[in-house]
């Protein structure tokens, strides 16, 4: 088996990858927090694990894959003065909480199918298990590592800090932390600034809430991840993942509590963790009005977007780039990558009905090297872009067979058909798609065609046929808008 090198978060090193109990594998990855619309931020954090979670089945570990659902209407972040967000959305669209978490779960789910990504071997809920929270949080006061205030318990990183390095993820030190918070007033209920919330005492307007020895309240957010990951894999575990904004306070938080409940020394041997998305340059927000939902990205519905692209464009398009590596959106490299998928996959269609030929074995037909070549990029931290631009090289070859450039045999051909349906669609899980995007460009562009045939008609004061094609437009559902500056047309 070819060695897998991973870049540990922790140790910032590229490590050779070695499950604590081979030939399975636990990995846990922070899932979406149900509350509002996938971003594309959340896709290519989750296609990262698809890819790892794929390669590694690939290799023929046995993978338990844990993907959470945080649907438990806490204050989201590392302040406790937010807003129950699902709480919010419930009020606002006159909904029972569980009722948004339905709702944006299955939105979720839809998203993760357009874009071809496997289902996890589980996907727990923060809802489902209060008591296990609760009982993680009693381990924690037991330790010493946590207090309660008021009807809240909070986690007490300095008194851990004295035990057992706080920061090491995320690379900060605590006296810097300290120095950087804001200062305590009469009426904090924590005794430090950097402490965080296990339980919150829930005041009278919060729907979400259960009852606890110490209040009726709901889990703080990093807690859920904590008994969730540890429930399904065990107190020490292989992969944990997440996108880079959750490496602190979120994993760092992580790392506290699994080991002030359970007195682990390294809880999680690899820490992995996807890089941001940019938009031309810019970062992708809200605020600066270049975030694309899914949904606007595919059907070209953005102002942003000169038009639509299918959803194994995009996963071919972040593929493109090392999970690591950040990652810029433009309508350039979206059609780049376009015209690239569709050169490979023009290429895999022709794969069953290569001429095999009895008599040839070229030597210089070198399928085992692809192989190869192909193993080591993925072997290199799960490297999608070399791997890419290796199986690029048997397009050529296929290419080359197809044209009769050079010949093959029957061997080798059921080697290439192996090599190239393993990585394309097993690993990278790329799916031969209708070019829906394509159709819809041939349309407009038809429809233009039979405008301006109707325009020049009226300027040849050819009436029958002006209105030969307006009606014919009618008939399929197309208005045509006459102005000053010529003609155009619109979908009823």
């Amino acid at each position: 088996m070819q060695p897998l090198y991973i870049q540990n978060s922790l140790t910032r090193k590229k490590e050779l990858f070695k499950p604590l109990n081979p030939p399975y594998v636990g990995m846990y990855v922070c899932g979406p927090t149900v509350y509002s619309n996938v971003h594309l931020g959340n896709v290519r954090s989750f296609l990262t694990f698809d890819i790892v979670y794929r390669y590694l089945s690939f290799l023929g570990y046995r993978v338990r894959y844990v993907r959470n659902i945080t649907d438990v209407g806490h204050l989201i972040g590392d302040s406790e003065d937010g807003e129950d967000k699902i709480g919010k959305k419930a009020r606002l669209e006159n909904l029972e909480p569980m009722e948004i978490v339905q709702k944006y779960t299955n939105d979720f789910h839809d998203v993760t199918q357009v874009f071809n990504m496997k289902s996890p071997s589980i996907e727990p809920t923060a809802t489902g298990h209060i008591v296990e929270q609760i009982e993680m949080i009693k381990a924690i006061l037991d330790r010493g590592y946590g207090y309660e205030s008021n009807g809240s318990v909070y986690f007490h990183v300095r008194k851990y800090s004295e035990d057992y390095p706080y920061g090491e993820l995320s690379g900060r030190k605590i006296d810097d932390l300290l120095s950087n918070t804001r200062t305590l007033d009469g009426q904090d209920e924590k005794r430090d600034p950097l402490d965080f919330a296990l339980w919150k005492k829930a005041d009278s307007t919060h729907l979400m809430k259960w009852p606890s020895p110490w209040s009726e309240g709901f889990p703080g957010w990093h807690l859920e991840c904590s008994v969730m990951s540890t429930k399904y894999l065990g107190p020490t575990f292989d992969i944990h993942g997440g996108g880079m904004d959750l490496k602190f306070p979120h994993h760092e938080c992580e790392i506290a509590q699994n080991i002030g409940a359970n007195g682990v020394e390294r809880p999680v041997k690899y820490w992995m963790h996807g890089n941001m998305l940019t938009v031309n340059g810019r970062k992708m927000a809200k605020s600066e009005g270049n975030g694309f939902t899914p949904e606007e990205l595919i059907t070209g519905n953005h102002p942003l977007l000169e038009r639509g692209y299918s959803a194994m464009t995009v996963r071919f398009f972040m593929l493109q780039g090392h999970y690591a590596s950040t990652l810029d959106f433009s309508n350039e490299a979206l059609q780049a990558a376009e015209k690239g998928l569709d050169r490979m996959m023009s290429a895999l269609e022709k794969l069953d009905s290569l001429p095999a030929n009895a008599e040839s074995d070229q030597a210089d037909i070198d399928i085992a090297g692809i192989e190869k070549r192909c193993a080591e990029a993925m072997g290199d931290d799960f490297n999608t872009p070399i791997l890419i631009s290796v199986l690029f090289e048997a397009v050529k070859l296929i290419n080359n067979i197809s044209t009769g450039r050079i010949s093959i045999s029957a061997n080798q051909k059921e080697s290439l058909i192996a090599l190239v349906h393993g990585y394309t669609f097993e690993v990278l899980g790329l799916q031969m798609e209708v070019n829906a995007t394509a159709e819809s460009h041939d349309e407009e562009a038809l429809m233009n065609l039979l405008v301006e045939l109707r325009g020049k008609a009226k300027v040849n004061q050819d009436w029958d046929t002006a209105d030969t094609i307006r009606k014919a437009l009618a008939e399929m559902g197309i208005t045509i808008i006459d102005g000053k500056d010529g003609s155009s047309w619109k979908r009823d």
